[in-house]
């Protein structure tokens, strides 16, 4: 975006559609989500973009780095990262053209491959984390307690859309 508009447009479509739909409440806190998700995702592919990682690689190195052995196998990515297993197998693939991640035979059943972090993809992740992590993933304007809070609801909305059960 340019420049700043002079009002805000969601309060703007918001009380048009309380005169003229109904109730907005909730029109106006999903526009304003995805807004402000569009404004997260400039922020993060910014900070991404120089280290040759999108986040959704970045994520897949991130949770090999969380593994005990730096490794897991390509259904379990999928599980944790909640993608379908074709898009995990694209990120795997690009993220081991890059040399960031290997394909290893898991040790015991000859049905799984297991995806492991390199060394250089520990590296890559390292300076990527730096990255992302100065510029607060993007979300600024908000102190650590409402961030806290703004994490609690939208766990909230994950928990009845049924991304998990605990």
């Amino acid at each position: 975006m340019n420049r700043p508009l002079p009002f805000d447009p969601i309060a703007r479509a918001a009380a048009l559609w309380e005169d003229r739909i109904g109730p907005s409440g909730t029109m106006a806190a999903v526009t304003g989500v995805m807004r402000v998700q569009q404004i997260i995702q400039s922020a993060v592919d910014g900070a991404l973009k120089p280290h040759g990682l999108t986040f959704a690689r970045y994520e897949a190195l991130v949770l090999l780095t969380f593994a005990r052995s730096d490794s897991l196998p390509m259904r379990v990515m999928g599980e944790r990262l909640q993608l379908h297993p074709t898009s995990v197998t694209n990120i795997v693939d690009r993220l081991e053209r890059d040399g960031l991640v290997k394909r290893v035979p898991h040790p015991t059943d000859r049905r799984t491959t297991l995806v492991e972090i390199t060394d250089e993809g520990c590296k890559r992740r390292e300076t990527a984390t730096e990255a992302v992590t100065t510029i607060d993933f993007g979300l600024s304007g908000l102190t650590e307690r409402q961030t806290e809070q703004l994490t609690d609801l939208l766990t909230k909305v994950r928990r009845a859309a049924g991304d998990f059960t605990e």
